[in-house]
């Protein structure tokens, strides 16, 4: 007998009788430890948006709405056909996200806009639990309410609100805007419907541009993306007319500004090539994996959705410049999680894995800000836990992926 193939049905015995007793224990105490888990959620959510909600509107230090500020002045500044990219070395969007941002900051004094946009977000966190919770798959109101407080307690959600930062805003619009192309009936309404959710989402190029790949590719026919391409050429020309400026040198001076801020934050590819003295390679290296990830999209269209979506949030995140508001990310891939938990009894004990895996995800989001600041001593930790959970996470993705491809062409 081969002794190689005798250990390795002995591992998977031991594993399969492993992930059967996890999957009883669950089962047994699972009321007790949902209500566990959505009181702990609620109280970090309590805490940290009642904190957060507080500097957007409130605060008037520094770091009060600190982006939010940084809009406000920039689109105005763009609106007043003032330079941008050559005097705010902070302006890190090309210039057709300016038009965008305009109905929310651009007409008003700083203070309303303060308001105006703490209701906005409110709206949009309602938007994005409501896409979430219909998503997963949760059929009680427990499990429910522990997927919108997956949302509502991430330290990067509560970032995001009291930094005044984009990123609620763009997924709830991004993600309706792919469902309705993934699971429209092809119409011109559904194509012109999605496409414009997506062109609004494009306001934040480096969350957007990893999902192009799905318009592109998944829906089978090219009008979204050529919908939405024609849109954001409009609103680039738009916005250079308002600039007075030409195109080239309005993308000249945000690829310039982009590039001073790419070794900033943790936890993506720009940053690990400027601590090894390779900063000039990360523009090239984040759209060499923005072009194999497109191939990876072609090949998984037929997949689930939402694993698609889980991946694509996953390596989104590690391959170009973000902060950790961007961490809300990891929303999706944990939703992809749930998805796969909820299945139940899978033979190859997927359910189980994934269950370990969000929990863990789950942990890992929960973990504040402050750690991750430069001079904090746990930033090494922080950022090597983060992407250590991000990793594995993303590798267990792909496989479920190319398990649903396997299967679909068998």
């Amino acid at each position: 007998m081969n002794p190689a193939g005798s250990s390795s049905l002995i591992t998977w015995a031991s594993w399969s009788t492993t992930a059967a007793v996890l999957r009883a224990w669950w089962l047994e105490r699972r009321v007790r430890l949902l209500r566990a888990a959505v009181a702990v959620l609620a109280l970090f959510a309590l805490l940290k948006l009642g904190s957060e909600f507080w500097r957007l509107v409130w605060d008037t230090g520094v770091y009060g709405a600190i982006d939010l500020h940084l809009f406000h002045t920039q689109v105005h500044r763009w609106f007043a056909r003032l330079p941008v990219y050559a005097e705010l070395r902070n302006a890190t969007y090309p210039p057709a996200s300016y038009p965008i941002l305009w109905p929310l900051v651009g007409w008003l004094d700083f203070e309303p806009v303060r308001w105006l946009w703490a209701g906005s977000s409110v709206v949009m966190l309602g938007w994005l639990a409501w896409v979430i919770v219909k998503e997963s798959g949760a059929d009680t109101p427990l499990e429910r309410a522990l997927v919108a407080l997956l949302l509502l307690s991430m330290n990067a959600t509560g970032v995001t609100i009291g930094n005044g930062q984009l990123i609620v805003h763009c997924l709830p619009v991004l993600l309706t805007g792919l469902l309705v192309l993934r699971r429209g009936r092809g119409e011109w309404r559904d194509d012109l419907l999605a496409a414009s959710l997506i062109l609004v989402a494009l306001v934040k190029p480096n969350i957007t541009a990893f999902f192009f790949w799905a318009v592109l590719l998944c829906p089978g026919r090219l009008r979204p993306a050529v919908l939405v391409v024609c849109g954001y050429l409009a609103l680039t020309l738009f916005a250079a007319a308002i600039q007075g400026a030409g195109v080239p040198a309005l993308i000249a001076g945000w690829l310039r500004n982009c590039s001073g801020v790419a070794a900033a934050g943790y936890g993506h590819l720009q940053v690990w090539l400027a601590d090894v003295g390779l900063a000039r390679w990360s523009i090239p290296a984040s759209l060499s994996v923005l072009v194999l990830f497109g191939v990876w999209t072609y090949v998984h269209c037929g997949a689930d959705v939402w694993l698609i979506l889980g991946v694509t949030g996953i390596v989104a995140r590690v391959a170009i410049y973000h902060l950790v508001y961007d961490d809300l990310l990891m929303l999706l891939p944990m939703v992809a999680l749930f998805r796969i938990t909820k299945r139940g009894g899978l033979a190859d004990s997927s359910d189980v894995v994934a269950g370990v895996l969000l929990t863990v995800l789950v942990l890992a989001m929960l973990a504040p800000a402050r750690l991750q600041f430069p001079s904090s001593p746990w930033l090494p930790l922080f950022a090597a836990g983060h992407v250590s959970v991000w990793l594995v996470v993303l590798l267990f993705l792909l496989r479920q992926a190319w398990i649903e491809r396997k299967l679909a062409r068998a």
